[in-house]
């Protein structure tokens, strides 16, 4: 009986110096938790995948659009900041093109004509390089690649610091902003339409070139022959010819 006593005292005493178990399990049942509640996060922009986790939503424009989720197989973070570079400078440029592809089929501006004649979109280029060539005084092509080839070597190096994280500057600054749209409180606005923008640009000139390839008409002149434009496969420029043969007499009404 003795032992019996003795023993149970010793239990009791150890027991004293060992930690309780049910604190221990309430920060790891709210971890496990919040952790679940994190993977469950949907993605804004389709719903029904997870939203990846680079995608923070600090960024204008940001709504979790990733479904391959390029950004979660950047090795560094960034490689994202220059992602956003790289979609603000593609985007710059397609709202000028854009914005040019409709232009050429508005006015006619004083010169052009005894230059280039009625080229447009992608036959301005063509016409241009034919123009060059051995003892040819004409370098329209060779100017555009040297000009905006400094203007990339210039810009080059606070891309560069900005992807080491060496600067707080943000993607697609280069503190040109002569109207001050940049500034105040429409600042985050305006860097939303100018993604929101630029994107639908970079959809509309690739669907306005897509359409000269096939029909040989500018964007307005395009829609202006619809739905009666079965001459354009009578253009010099358009594709169809080569890409659809007719059926005896009969030509598709694909154009």
């Amino acid at each position: 009986m003795l032992r019996a006593v003795v023993l149970l005292a010793a239990v009791a005493g150890a027991s004293a110096f060992t930690a309780p178990t049910l604190p221990t399990t309430r920060p790891a049942q709210r971890i496990n938790a919040v952790s679940k509640m994190q993977m469950q996060a949907k993605s804004a922009a389709i719903p029904f995948l997870d939203k990846p986790p680079m995608l923070d939503g600090t960024m204008a424009g940001d709504v979790g659009f990733d479904p391959l989720w390029v950004s979660s197989m950047l090795p560094e973070a960034g490689w994202l900041k220059f992602l956003r570079e790289a979609e603000l400078k593609h985007g710059r440029v397609a709202m000028l093109a854009a914005a040019g592809a409709i232009a050429q089929d508005l006015f006619q501006f004083p010169g052009v004509t005894s230059v280039i004649g009625n080229a447009k979109m992608t036959g301005i280029h063509d016409k241009f390089l034919s123009m060059e060539g051995p003892g040819q005084k004409v370098a329209t092509m060779h100017q555009l690649l040297l000009w905006l080839g400094l203007f990339e070597i210039f810009s080059a190096a606070a891309i560069i610091q900005m992807f080491k994280g060496e600067t707080s500057r943000e993607p697609g600054d280069f503190g040109f902003d002569p109207l001050g749209m940049g500034k105040g409180a429409g600042a985050e606005s305006m860097k939303l339409k100018e993604v929101k923008n630029g994107r639908l640009a970079m959809i509309g000139i690739g669907g306005m070139v897509h359409h000269y390839l096939l029909t040989g008409k500018g964007p307005v002149q395009f829609l202006g022959g619809i739905p009666n434009y079965k001459s354009c496969v009578d253009h010099p420029a358009s594709l169809l010819p080569t890409l659809i043969k007719p059926v005896g007499t009969i030509l598709p009404k694909i154009c």
